[in-house]
């Protein structure tokens, strides 16, 4: 059994309906609306409730950051490379996530990849952060709606994706391609390097383009998180007007015919 805290993380796998609960605990010395919310859910869903003082919430969680909430579930089901590589109702949008090794730094890229629209995640088994509470609280819930694989080995999953006809996007401050310049409209994997050595040196030629953000102060790179943040949305943003672009114009309704009558 695994545990998850935190209001966002406890509502979201509750909504999500993809966890196996064991219990939920609550803080006894917490009443709001954020928490009776989740009780209701609890009880909604069948889900066993437990109200405990506050301390025994921080035991369970090892952290005082439960916000007066504690999950214990089941571990969250992670898929193969082929469900995320099965043909989607839209283009296949992937993330591939190269070494990070930060919870929180996955987090955020988790949270960042369910705003952007990523219709799956690969993430490696070694040199990888696990999917821990942290991770979880840290992408504020959105860890149980992205679809994400765990894959032995980098380089041969990004050769499999590429298989699919899907461009492998490494993002690398060698890269010789500014981020915006890419067109990122057609079936893509973007793939992210740990944050101190960035992209492995195979996982770097296995990728179709390197891309850069270009930085304008003293530092030649931004924290993980925040370059995937830059880069994916505006890949978002380019595959947005192109879904706009694509759809058909609505009919001009038709104008009613000018009547003749009295003073024409």
């Amino acid at each position: 059994m695994e545990i998850l805290y935190g209001l966002h993380p406890v509502e979201e796998a509750l909504k999500a309906g993809k966890r196996s609960f064991d219990h939920v605990c609550v803080a006894r010395e917490r009443q709001d609306q954020r928490l009776q919310r989740i009780i209701d859910t609890c009880r909604d869903a069948g889900v066993s409730l437990r109200v405990e003082p506050r301390d025994h919430l921080t035991h369970l969680a090892k952290t005082a950051a439960h916000q007066g909430v504690v999950a214990v579930v089941r571990a969250k089901t992670l898929l193969d490379l082929e469900d995320l590589l099965e043909p989607a109702d839209g283009k296949r949008f992937l993330l591939a996530l190269d070494g990070v090794e930060d919870p929180q730094n996955l987090g955020a890229l988790l949270r960042t990849a369910d705003g952007a629209g990523v219709t799956g995640v690969v993430l490696t088994e070694r040199r990888s952060a696990p999917l821990s509470a942290v991770a979880v609280k840290a992408s504020a819930g959105a860890a149980e709606h992205v679809r994400i694989a765990r894959v032995v080995n980098l380089v041969r999953s990004l050769e499999e994706i590429k298989k699919q006809n899907i461009l492998c996007l490494g993002l690398d401050e060698r890269g010789t391609m500014d981020y915006d310049e890419f067109d990122y409209t057609g079936e893509c994997v973007l793939v992210l390097g740990s944050e101190g050595d960035g992209l492995h040196d195979l996982v770097r030629r296995t990728c179709d383009h390197l891309m850069r953000i270009p930085m304008g102060g003293a530092v030649s790179s931004l924290n993980v998180s925040a370059a995937g943040a830059v880069v994916l949305y505006e890949a978002a943003r380019q595959r947005r007007a192109a879904d706009r672009s694509q759809r058909p114009l609505p009919e001009e309704p038709a104008q009613p015919k000018k009547q003749k009558g009295l003073g024409s």
